[in-house]
């Protein structure tokens, strides 16, 4: 198994040789083998359940695989949740930004339709909303995957650089800015085969963070009752 999946044998699987005891206190060295992790799981997987040493390796290995499967997706879902954080903190420091250079609340909303327009590939943000399922008074963000939040983020960055650069005024200049910079993203997206409008929905991020805030709770509430029986034990 080791070396069909492109492991070496020799590194995971080392022929050495022991020390012992035996009768009238004689030592001796007998031929071992000495095992990497990876090689503890192999075996684990191919041995006989019945055996009590194996039974309870599978057990092991089961267990550490899951915490490190729920390990890799709370990192995920944190970088997801950090990633839409970074594109509210762009959009309101674009929005006050366009709002110094003449543009009304409308206009704003305006420019940033026509951005999302221009990264879908023609595709509205109504257009988005109703093809991923997104309620009309709901932000569409909150469900879009970490590529596209992203994608969103630093169109949006671009745009306000370049509206300060280019010393920008009025709602036309900066959408037309807006367009063009969704446009390139969009297209370094696709030279990635990336589609923004084709990727399905993600978990929404009020859920996340709900559940996030439960499960915090749930660990401070076990902690200060581990506290407490500490401090009842001593």
């Amino acid at each position: 198994a080791c070396d069909k999946a492109g492991g070496s044998v020799t590194d995971h699987f080392r022929d050495v040789t022991k020390p012992i005891i035996s009768g009238k206190n004689t030592k001796q060295e007998i031929s071992d083998i000495k095992l990497t992790r990876y090689a503890c799981y192999l075996i684990t997987l191919n041995g006989d359940p019945r055996k009590i040493e194996v039974a309870f390796a599978q057990a092991y290995f089961v267990t550490q695989t899951r915490k490190m499967e729920v390990i890799e997706q709370r990192m995920a879902e944190l970088e997801r949740l950090t990633a839409r954080e970074k594109l509210t903190i762009t959009e309101k420091a674009f929005a006050a930004l366009a709002f110094s250079r003449g543009v009304d609340g409308r206009g704003i909303s305006e420019i940033r339709s026509f951005g999302d327009k221009a990264l879908f590939g023609g595709k509205t943000t109504e257009d988005m909303k109703k093809k991923l399922g997104v309620k009309k008074n709901a932000p569409l963000a909150d469900i879009l995957p970490e590529v596209t939040i992203s994608a969103k983020e630093f169109a949006t960055a671009i745009t306000t650089e370049n509206t300060k650069r280019k010393d920008l005024q009025g709602k036309g200049g900066i959408l037309n800015e807006h367009v063009t910079n969704n446009k390139n993203v969009r297209g370094v997206l696709i030279k990635s085969n990336i589609y923004p409008e084709s990727l399905p929905p993600a978990e929404n991020i009020k859920k996340i963070k709900s559940r996030h805030k439960k499960e915090r709770l749930e660990l401070d509430k076990r902690h200060r009752k581990e506290l407490v029986e500490a401090s009842i034990r001593h």
